[in-house]
């Protein structure tokens, strides 16, 4: 673990460093404040800070008080505050400053290292929090099979683009996928080689996405895909290209190989109407549906939801 050690001493800065450095520890030296606060903007700056109360142009207390307005942007820094100055009033001042510890010069060597073992094993459970709190975020949002956003999220990006699209008068292009055949695929060659097949898909179309598009698992066998600033023809050549790329190659698992392909609903928002999400997908709904009675691996648009529904076709 990387630590951070600020004070104006070359002697303490020699002194603590020597110890870190035989502790395992990554050593950083600041001599001010200032120099401190600079270290400490940089990307995976140390977490780890050793700080003394006394320095130029910017004291430990100021300091330790920055550190902890700008914590919620990032991860978490344990400050241990390093003073000459001994009573229980300076204590509580370093505490209410956002000091995680509080240690008297001249210290002790081992009760040094004591705090500063209590520092990383906090550091490290925090990090440990974090990526927990991570995995349940990506798994409450991400569909387990195909690693692709699910159903709730797509459709929270999607109305998020409406809305933007609203504000700057631009349209979104939104894809409605579904593979064709799909059950003949499981009936035939098993569900292991149908959960492979979507995987494979969701990777081909996430591929050939910007960064800036979304593409998620709708439900079953059906794949939502949502083009910000995408009008209706460039839509319509984009969908194209990933129903394309869909069917390019076959699929390949446990020696089994089936090429697949995919039929597509395509619609395109006009920024109007309060519920302009639903409106949409009942559009790209009724293209796919078009698509599947037109002979299915196409593509097709339609502008508004004829009375059969799309629930009721064939794969």
């Amino acid at each position: 673990m990387q630590a951070l050690v600020v004070d104006d001493s070359a002697v303490y800065r020699k002194l603590i460093g020597d110890h870190l450095r035989s502790w395992s520890f990554g050593v950083t030296l600041a001599e001010s404040g200032s120099e401190a606060w600079q270290i400490l903007q940089q990307p995976d700056a140390p977490k780890l800070v050793l700080l003394d109360w006394v320095l130029p142009d910017l004291d430990g207390i100021e300091l330790c008080q920055r550190i902890r307005q700008a914590g919620s942007s990032g991860p978490y820094v344990y400050v241990i505050l390093l003073t000459s100055n001994e009573g229980r009033q300076n204590m509580l001042d370093a505490m209410q400053a956002g000091a995680d510890d509080y240690l008297v010069k001249p210290f002790d060597e081992l009760e040094l290292k004591a705090r500063l073992l209590v520092g990383k094993r906090i550091l490290d459970l925090q990090e440990q929090l974090v990526s927990a709190r991570e995995s349940m975020r990506h798994a409450a949002t991400h569909d387990s099979l195909t690693g692709l956003m699910n159903r709730g999220e797509i459709l929270g990006m999607l109305q998020r683009e409406l809305e933007r699209a609203r504000r700057e008068h631009k349209p979104v292009g939104v894809v409605l996928g579904d593979v064709d055949h799909f059950k003949s695929v499981n009936d035939t060659l098993g569900h292991l080689f149908g959960d492979e097949a979507l995987r494979e898909l969701g990777r081909r179309l996430r591929a050939q996405l910007r960064v800036y598009d979304g593409v998620g698992r709708y439900g079953g066998e059906e794949f939502l895909m949502i083009l910000p600033s995408c009008d209706l023809p460039n839509t319509l050549l984009r969908a194209n290209e990933l129903r394309e790329i869909v069917g390019s190659t076959p699929v390949v698992c446990s020696g089994e190989e089936r090429l697949i392909t995919m039929s597509m609903g395509v619609a395109v928002s006009n920024t109007d109407g309060k519920n302009e999400l639903e409106a949409l997908l009942n559009q790209a709904d009724a293209g796919l549906y078009a698509a599947k009675e037109n002979g299915r691996n196409r593509i097709e648009h339609f502008t508004s939801a004829p009375k059969k529904t799309a629930r009721a076709r064939k794969s």
